[in-house]
């Protein structure tokens, strides 16, 4: 039988059958097919003034009729024998109902389209995005709530962040109070999608649920303190409770049957179950069978590192999220604004190639430069920080900073004049790979007798996977003590952890995991690609010698800018 997967954060649709092959996807581009109607670039609205970036929800309505639409024509299988439907959306971002949301959900006509009925259930017309940095004071707040930002990440698996839903809806609380007041139910992106296809409001998912700042991972339960804090004091507590209505704390649960709207538009069979949506990191995850000590690096617009891992260790630097499907294990998640997008500022300041291959001439660089920028064992080791935007791991301004230090760390200091840019190609790699390995050094272990501590495998996803350098380059930074693998699972990676999510939830047996159940049916074969050798014996530990100076370096910085 056939299940399907939505994504908004790439507004893409895939159905997978019970053996995990592709049989249908679709895809919507928001700029390409709303960008005239709402104005929008890269999908949002950005007002640099404040710092807010924000979706017009009316826009996911329409993209989701359109999606469909698509999908429909592009199956291989009627959707009438879709089972179930789940879904991955980007994480953090929130939409708030108004009161007439439940009645407009449930009596949907399939003769009018998805926007035209429920526009008007929206108290707010936008919906706050990943890339918002409008609430530096709201995280002040939330970071001293506790006893500090330490205390925060301890009881919700990670500091105070823009993003985050709690600090999100603190702002807008207080820079919109009618809008508040007249807000019936706050979803998270990825609940608002589910309760769209399931006629009622559907609660948050449980590893969803932990990219609000609300969320207490050790109790399971949202923190008071917290809640407080974000409806602006006690007496608010109970009134935005009801608001966010309740957590899912089984990821494989069934919501219910599929809305009469998308039986009679969209031909689904009137049984099709809906299970709880999560956010698009937790789906990444759910895209093979991730072993703990395997790791995924995401090389999009954004890099992001992420681990399933039974040990809960949080840091303010970092994240930690129930996992969506398997109790009493986390993801731990590293995610970086300056990603892709500074790898591209960096490699446009190369000589343009004359081939058509835009990375001819960044890839030529790293290959030519020797690691750490040494070609001998006297000379000093070269470290960076790349930042095009305001990083939040760590908190450090915009800019470019150079260092050098020895080859066993010491003798850290800033390098003035700089070095050429085929130097600054590799090293925009290595620093961000060093940062990864830094932070995660503490979840991993020696994967076999002998070896230092490092990952098994490194799964690559992301435009940045067919880079064949950057896989080079994190294969000698973070290891990989079975190499470095290219995941390639037909779709996003995203919405095929979603459709394995819908899978899992209708056909697991008594206590069947979601691994133990996707690990009998997973292939490795057209599925993944060995693209790095992964550790390299000497070279690996090399890398070792220095995380130390990487990180009094990014200490260094920060100190300096508390300074000004």
């Amino acid at each position: 039988m056939p299940f399907l997967a939505t994504d908004t954060s790439s507004d893409s649709a895939v159905i997978v059958d019970s053996n995990l092959k592709i049989v249908g996807e679709a895809k919507v581009d928001f700029d390409g097919d709303f960008g005239a109607k709402y104005g929008i670039r890269k999908g949002v609205h950005v007002r640099e003034a404040t710092g807010e970036v924000f979706a017009p929800v009316a826009m996911w309505l329409e993209s989701l009729d359109l999606v469909l639409d698509r999908l429909a024509k592009n199956t291989t299988v009627p959707m009438s024998r879709i089972r179930a439907i789940s879904g991955s959306c980007q994480q953090h971002g929130s939409v708030f109902w108004n009161a007439s949301a439940g009645e407009s959900l449930n009596g949907l006509d399939p003769k009018k389209s998805l926007v035209d009925q429920l526009k008007s259930t929206l108290a707010y017309e936008w919906s706050p995005n990943w890339q918002d940095h409008s609430t530096q004071e709201q995280c002040d707040a939330f970071d001293n709530a506790l006893g500090g930002r330490e205390k925060l990440a301890e009881v919700t698996g990670s500091g105070a962040h823009h993003r985050f839903t709690g600090t999100q809806i603190m702002r807008l609380k207080k820079d919109m109070p009618e809008m508040y007041a007249k807000t019936a139910h706050i979803s998270l992106v990825s609940s608002w999608l589910a309760s769209v296809l399931l006629g009622s409001i559907a609660p948050m998912d449980i590893s969803d649920v932990c990219g609000m700042n609300l969320w207490d991972i050790g109790a399971q339960t949202y923190n008071e303190e917290l809640l407080a804090l974000a409806a602006g004091g006690r007496n608010g507590v109970a009134d935005l409770r009801q608001k966010l209505g309740a957590v899912c704390l089984d990821g494989g649960a069934l919501l219910g049957k599929v809305s009469r709207y998308f039986v009679q538009r969209h031909g689904f069979n009137p049984d099709c179950q809906i299970t709880p949506f999560t956010g698009d990191n937790p789906a990444t995850i759910l895209a093979l069978p991730l072993r703990p000590l395997d790791a995924i690096v995401s090389l999009g617009t954004s890099t992001t590192f992420l681990m399933n891992t039974p040990k809960y260790k949080p840091d303010g630097a970092y994240h930690f999220f129930n996992h969506p499907t398997t109790k009493g294990h986390y993801m731990f998640m590293l995610c970086y604004k300056n990603g892709g997008l500074a790898r591209e500022q960096v490699r446009d300041q190369l000589p343009k190639p004359e081939s058509g291959d835009p990375w001819a001439n960044f890839n030529k660089a790293i290959v030519n430069s020797p690691p750490l920028g040494a070609a001998t064992p006297n000379d000093p080791s070269k470290l960076g920080l790349y930042f095009y935007l305001r990083e939040t791991v760590p908190n450090i301004r915009a800019g470019t900073w150079r260092y050098t230090c020895e080859s066993d760390g010491s003798d850290l200091r800033e390098h003035e004049f700089g070095w050429d840019k085929e130097t600054d190609a590799r090293t925009i790699v290595e620093s961000q790979a060093l940062s990864m390995r830094l932070r995660s050094q503490n979840l991993v272990h020696s994967p076999s007798h002998g070896l230092p501590a490092q990952p098994r495998r490194i799964y690559l996803v992301g435009g940045g996977s067919l880079n064949p350098a950057i896989a080079q380059v994190i294969g000698e930074v973070l290891g990989g003590s079975e190499g470095v693998y290219k995941l390639d699972v037909g779709g996003n990676a995203c919405a095929m952890g979603g459709a394995y999510k819908a899978l899992w939830a209708t056909e697991r047996g008594e206590g069947e995991t979601f691994d133990e159940l996707i690990g009998k049916r997973w292939t490795e074969e057209g599925q993944i690609e060995r693209v790095d050798q992964g550790f390299r014996n000497g070279l690996y530990q090399k890398y070792g010698k220095v995380l130390g100076a990487f990180e009094r370096m990014e200490y260094q910085i920060l100190a300096e800018e508390k300074h000004q």
